[in-house]
């Protein structure tokens, strides 16, 4: 078998896999871990929902295996080591869901910034304006590139940080952005968007080293994964005011049950991963990772190197506005 996609893809983006592999649609299998790595034993490509998680054990069941796509954003559900080691490609466009992310952070700060109101200079208490804050963006993915966009409209001040890259890098003045340093960064906004991607070495970076020097009233919303902060010392900076609000888009299960340091923190928000979830975005990434698949299977013989595609931008980059 070519293909098995196990997420649901738009009805034009099946119909045109299915002129050109044999292919099973099996939604099932993502209820079913053992029927799941059963029928891996002669697929050549696959496309996973966030639900099914493909280990190294999994991998085992999948000797001919030499893709996997997914559609949704994120891909913590994928061992990818164990995919390189493996030579199998992990394909997913991070900038097709790059303007629904953007739409989504300003409008959760929009939101933040009137819903918790501060003290103004004559004793009452008032929201803010989006175009009077300055904006901190940590992590420099596709969607920050819209974000500035979109910012720029309403005249905020823009800075940012990225482990991953240097202070001399084009990119900073090509969005517009200003680079500082993360403790910089969060004692100057106003509002903080947290977009960087998540490794294990970046596990807690937001906790105690950084969090209480977030500027007094800071609004702060997260689309990353929430492994990025330490729980406790974000409920320290909620409790104690420092931190007006959060909002995150992602957080692991059991974090707000009682015991946990979160538990009944009603200045946090959070929402089931819905930023990069339109009728829009799947669309665009649909498309780009069935292409992006399409090329591969096209593919025999030579050995490839291990890469995690961003399928969007070798393709067709002119129809996407988020891209550099």
């Amino acid at each position: 078998m070519d293909l098995l996609i196990i997420e649901p893809l738009e009805a034009e983006v099946m119909q045109w896999l299915d002129a050109r592999y044999s292919l099973r649609h099996a939604p099932e299998l993502a209820r079913d871990t053992r029927a799941f790595r059963q029928a891996l034993y002669n697929v050549r490509a696959l496309i996973l929902p966030p639900t099914v998680a493909l280990d190294a054990q999994a991998l085992h069941y999948a000797p001919v295996l030499r893709a996997v796509g997914r559609v949704s954003a994120g891909a913590e559900n994928i061992d990818l080591e164990a995919c390189a080691r493996a030579g199998i490609e992990v394909v997913r466009s991070q900038s097709a869901t790059a303007h629904a992310e953007a739409e989504f952070m300003i409008g959760a700060l929009l939101s933040l910034l009137r819903r918790v109101p501060v003290v103004g200079s004559d004793g009452m208490l008032v929201g803010r304006e989006l175009g009077a804050c300055t904006v901190g963006l940590i992590g420099m993915p596709p969607a920050a590139k819209a974000m500035t966009r979109m910012l720029g409209g309403f005249g905020s001040r823009v800075v940012g940080y990225d482990p991953s890259l240097h202070a001399s890098d084009s990119v900073w003045p090509r969005w517009q952005v200003a680079p500082l340093g993360l403790r910089e960064l969060l004692e100057q906004a106003d509002a903080v968007c947290v977009q960087l991607s998540y490794f294990s070495r970046y596990h807690g970076l937001l906790g105690e080293r950084f969090l209480p020097f977030c500027k007094p009233s800071q609004v702060i919303v997260s689309i990353a994964h929430s492994g990025l902060f330490d729980e406790k010392s974000l409920a320290d900076v909620l409790t104690s005011g420092r931190v007006s609000a959060v909002w995150l888009d992602s957080l692991e299960p059991g974090a707000l049950e009682p015991g946990r340091p979160l538990h009944g923190m009603d200045t946090l928000q959070v929402t089931p991963r819905v930023a990069s979830t339109t009728r829009e975005s799947r669309l665009r990434s649909s498309w780009a990772v069935a292409r992006r698949i399409d090329e591969l299977l096209a593919i025999t013989g030579a050995p490839r190197e291990f890469r995690t595609t961003d399928p969007g931008v070798p393709l067709d980059p002119a129809v996407d506005p988020a891209l550099p």
